[in-house]
C-alpha cells in the first residue's frame, strides 16, 4: 500500500464516529490485500468519501439531538470544524473524480499534500489570531503587496500573470490569499486593511483574473449591502473597479485537463464523477449558513466568506477559471482553509457568545439584512 492510501486511511479512522471505526479498520485491511496500487488508491479514496459523508452526518445529528444545551462546550463541532469537514469532503470527491478521470497520481498527492499543508496552516493562523497577532489592516496590506508584486513580476503563461514558481511547484498567490482578504476585511475594517483591498484590486486588474476579481468584488458588494458603512463603500467600489478592468481585457487562457471547465467535462467521464464534482463544489459555500447563528463582526465575516467562494464557483462555470477544491490545483485548497480561521471554534450558545463577538470592533455598521434575529 502506498504512502498516499495509508494516510488517507489515518485520515478516515479519524474522521468516522466511534462506532464505525472497527469498520474502518476493516477496510484498512482489505486494502493491503489489494496488489495494484491505482486499484488500491481507489479503494481509499471511496472509503474517504464515505467516511466524510459520516462524520457530517454524526456530527450534525449529534448537534441537533444534544441542542443548545451542550452548543459551546468543545464537544461537538463549531461552524468552523463543520468548515474543515465541508473542505476536506470537497477535496475527497475532487480527488475520486481525478482518479476516475485518469489524472496522473502526481496530481492526486499534491491535491492531498495542499490539504495537509492547508490543515496546519489553519491551525498557525488560529493560534495567531487568538493570540491577537492577525490585525487585519497590516495582514491585508502585506498580502495586497504580494499580490501586486506578482502581477508584475510574476510567471507569465499566455499575457496574463497570475503564478509564482516555487521549484517544481507552481502555485496562484491571489487564490492562496484574497478569500482570507476578504473575510478579514469583512470582519475588521480599517484603512489599512482598505489600502490592502485596493491593492489587490489592482492586482487582479493587471493579471488579469476576471474569476478572482469577480469573486472579489462579490464578497466586498455583499459585505457594503448588509453593512454599508464608509469603508465598506469604499471597498466594494474599489473591488468593482477592479473587476470592470479585468473584464475589458482580453483573457486567452485556455483550459487545462482536470483544472478549468470541470463541472461539465466531469459528466463525460463518469456520471457520479460528474455529481461528485457538483457535490464538492456545492459543499464549499454550505458553511456560509452558519452566518444565521453568528453576531457581527463573525457574521459579515462568513457573508463575504460564502459570496467569494460562490462567485469563485461561478466563474469556473462560465470561464475557463479553476473549479476550487475539486479540481487539479493545491492553491484553491489553501486558500480555503485560510479564509475559515474567522469561523468560530464553538457554536454560540444562548448565554455564551462566541469569542468574536466578544472583540467587536467599536463603531460596526447597522446590519440591514440577515436571516437570524
Amino acid at each position: 500500500m502506498s504512502a498516499v492510501s495509508h494516510w488517507l486511511f489515518a485520515l478516515v479512522r479519524r474522521l468516522l464516529p466511534p462506532s464505525l471505526r472497527p469498520w474502518g479498520d476493516a477496510a484498512f485491511r482489505e486494502a493491503g490485500a489489494i496488489t495494484r496500487p491505482g486499484e488500491a488508491l481507489r479503494f481509499s479514496l471511496g472509503c474517504l468519501f464515505w467516511a466524510v459523508g459520516e462524520a457530517i452526518r454524526y456530527r450534525l445529528s449529534n448537534s441537533n439531538r444534544k441542542g443548545d444545551e451542550t452548543m459551546g462546550d468543545g464537544k461537538t463541532l463549531g461552524p468552523r470544524g463543520v468548515a474543515v469537514l465541508c473542505g476536506a469532503g470537497a477535496t475527497a470527491l475532487g480527488l475520486a473524480y481525478l482518479a476516475a478521470g485518469g489524472a496522473p497520481d502526481r496530481h492526486l498527492m499534491i491535491n492531498a499534500g495542499a490539504l495537509a499543508f492547508g490543515l496546519v496552516a489553519l491551525g498557525i493562523l488560529t493560534l495567531a489570531d487568538r493570540r491577537g497577532h492577525l490585525p487585519a489592516g497590516p495582514t491585508n496590506l502585506l498580502l495586497g503587496l504580494v499580490l501586486l508584486a506578482v502581477s508584475l513580476w510574476g510567471v507569465s503563461v499566455g499575457g496574463v500573470t497570475r503564478w509564482v514558481a516555487l521549484g517544481p511547484l507552481i502555485i496562484q498567490p491571489a487564490m492562496m490569499f484574497v478569500p482570507l482578504m476578504a473575510v478579514l476585511f469583512a470582519r475588521s475594517r480599517d484603512t489599512l486593511s482598505l489600502a490592502g483591498i485596493a491593492l489587490a484590486a489592482l492586482a487582479l486588474a493587471l493579471q488579469p483574473d476576471r474569476g478572482m476579481a469577480g469573486a472579489l468584488a462579490a464578497g466586498l458588494t455583499v459585505v457594503a449591502l448588509i453593512r454599508p458603512d464608509r469603508q465598506t463603500l469604499a471597498g466594494a467600489a474599489a473591488a468593482l473597479a477592479g473587476f470592470a478592468a479585468a473584464m475589458a481585457q482580453a483573457d486567452p487562457s485556455p483550459a487545462m485537463p482536470f483544472v478549468d471547465q470541470i463541472l461539465y467535462s466531469a459528466f463525460a467521464v463518469h456520471p457520479l464523477a460528474g455529481l461528485a464534482v457538483v457535490l464538492g463544489a456545492a459543499l464549499l459555500v454550505l458553511p456560509a449558513l452558519a452566518a444565521r447563528r453568528l453576531s457581527c463582526p463573525a457574521q459579515s465575516a462568513c457573508i463575504a466568506f460564502g459570496a467569494v467562494w460562490a462567485g469563485l464557483v461561478l466563474a469556473a462555470a462560465l470561464g475557463n477559471y479553476p473549479t476550487p477544491l475539486v479540481g487539479y490545483g493545491g492553491s484553491a485548497i489553501v486558500g480555503y482553509l485560510l479564509s475559515l480561521v474567522v469561523f468560530p471554534r464553538r457554536a454560540a450558545g444562548p448565554a455564551r457568545a462566541s469569542v468574536e463577538a466578544v472583540s467587536e470592533p467599536e463603531g460596526d455598521g447597522p446590519l440591514l439584512s440577515v436571516g437570524h434575529p
